[in-house]
């Protein structure tokens, strides 16, 4: 069995009576804004801007866009969790408690 320490939620970008959230690229671009949320504070480095956060990730999870956000970013910046969370529920998105699995 795998110990995990932390959860993610899974924000889905579909709506709760069913309709696909719009723009396409919603999950990316609030992952964007969530990128200088990081362990160790926002980076200093000048390609910072190009990354995600590790707290706040958008993927696709059986052809539905995704915004996975670790239980961590509530830890450790409790405002930008709770936005992230308000958008979710202000667009009445769909919101799973999860857990990812370490694949090694």
């Amino acid at each position: 069995m795998v110990a995990t320490t932390h959860q993610e939620f899974f924000i889905q970008g579909v709506t709760r009576d069913g309709r696909r959230f719009r723009p396409s690229d919603w999950a990316e671009r609030l992952a964007g804004v969530m990128g200088q949320f990081r362990p160790g504070g926002a980076s200093s480095s000048p390609q910072a801007h190009l990354s995600y956060s590790p707290w706040c990730v958008p993927t696709s999870v059986n052809g539905v866009s995704c915004v996975v956000v670790s239980t961590e970013l509530r830890d450790h910046e409790p405002m930008a969790w709770d936005f992230v969370m308000n958008f979710a529920r202000d667009n009445d998105l769909q919101v799973s408690e999860a857990c990812l699995l370490d694949k090694r």
